[in-house]
This record gives structure tokens, C-alpha cells and sequence, in this order.
């Protein structure tokens, strides 16, 4: 455990600029205590007590309102970001290094049975408010856009952005030509948006066209 922890203050540190030292973080940071208790609660799930494990997850939800069940799979490296309002659900699994941010869910649709949540790869970074909802794979490498709701399998590399989701970026080439170069899970454009703003623009040409031959009729 005192391994586990010294590694997630490392990331800490190396992720957030706003880490001053080790002190700091062992007492102020929500994401280092919710790891901390899921990594113990989930050593009880593994070993059927199911009661004690809820016990500890819920104790922790309720001094950092990050809900990890205990159930869920989580590789090394985790950081969670401010963290509240973030669910990660039982079956879900999350590969190392990820970066989530906070409000970010990793949930079912209600649907589903056995293996209802979600699989993040490694090295993915999830925004602000997006959702993922469902039984399939984000691949590695992959960037979510805050807000974005993601329903259908990712591939690796990839970043996705809107509502719901859309890839926009490959292998580090653009999908969508309106779209920004890096990740910015506050200003990356929304292609449906641009879209509807598009035709928006094209109709407003078009009242001004119509307008324009009423009055040359008249006259």
C-alpha cells in the first residue's frame, strides 16, 4: 500500500501544477484518499466480503464525493482531477496512466448484464462531464472532450468529442477539417454544433436572397 501511495504522489505531482509537496497532497487531495480506500475495499471484494467492501467505498464517497465501486478494476497511475461527481461503475475497468476529470461517469445503460460498464485503455484522459455508458472498449491514447457522451467502442489513438461522442481526430490526423490540432476539453469545437451553426448561416443568406426579390418584384 505505502508503494501504492508514494506512486499516485509522484503522478500527483507530476500532473498537477497546482501540487506544492507531499503534505500537501496527503491531506488535501480527494482523488490520493479515494484510491487509497478503493484499493482496500477492493481486496475485500476480491475476497467475498462484499458488505465490508461497500462499507469502505461509501465511507470514501462521502468524504471526497468521487463513488468507486469496489468491484471496478483500476491499473496503476489513476489520477483523478478535483474528482467530484465522478462514478466509476462495478464491472468497469480502467488501464494505467489515466487522467479523469471531474463529474465524469463510467456507467451502464440500464440494459446490460454481466459486464455493464465500461474499458478504458492506457493513457486516456477523460474531460469534465463526459459520460461513458456502456459494456465496450476506449482504446489507448485516447481523448474524450468534456461534456462528450460516449456510447459505442473507441479505437486506440483517437479523440472523441460531442453528443453523442464523434471521432474527430485518428492517429493523429483530423477527421473533421474544423477541428482544433490538441486537446482542450474546454475549446475543442463540437462538429454538430458547427454544423447546425453552418446551416444557420445558410438560411439566414437565404431570407436575405428572398427578401431582396420580394422587393425587386414590388418595384
Amino acid at each position: 500500500m505505502l508503494k501504492y501511495i508514494l506512486r499516485d504522489i509522484r503522478i500527483i505531482k507530476e500532473r498537477d501544477p497546482a501540487a506544492r509537496n507531499t503534505l500537501e497532497i496527503l491531506l488535501t487531495y480527494p482523488s490520493l484518499t479515494a484510491i487509497r480506500s478503493y484499493r482496500i475495499a477492493h481486496w475485500f471484494y476480491k475476497h467475498n466480503m462484499f458488505t465490508a467492501a461497500r462499507i469502505i467505498s461509501q465511507r470514501a464517497r462521502s468524504k471526497t464525493g468521487i463513488e468507486i465501486h469496489p468491484g471496478a478494476t483500476i491499473g496503476k497511475g489513476l489520477f483523478i482531477d478535483h474528482g467530484m461527481g465522478v462514478v466509476i461503475g462495478e464491472t468497469a475497468v480502467i488501464g494505467d496512466n489515466c487522467l479523469l476529470y471531474q463529474g465524469v461517469t463510467l456507467g451502464g445503460t440500464g440494459k446490460d448484464k454481466g459486464k455493464r460498464h465500461p474499458t478504458l485503455g492506457n493513457n486516456v484522459l477523460v474531460g469534465s462531464g463526459a459520460k461513458i455508458l456502456g459494456p465496450f472498449t476506449v482504446g489507448n491514447n485516447v481523448k474524450i472532450a468534456a461534456n462528450a457522451v460516449v456510447l459505442s467502442a473507441i479505437p486506440d489513438n483517437c479523440t472523441a468529442v460531442g453528443v453523442p461522442a464523434r471521432i474527430v481526430r485518428m492517429n493523429g490526423k483530423k477527421v473533421n477539417h474544423n477541428v482544433t490540432q490538441d486537446i482542450d476539453q474546454i475549446h475543442i469545437p463540437d462538429p454538430v454544433s458547427q454544423e447546425i451553426c453552418r446551416l444557420h448561416a445558410e438560411v439566414n443568406a437565404l431570407k436575405k436572397q428572398v427578401e431582396e426579390l420580394k422587393k425587386n418584384a414590388e418595384e
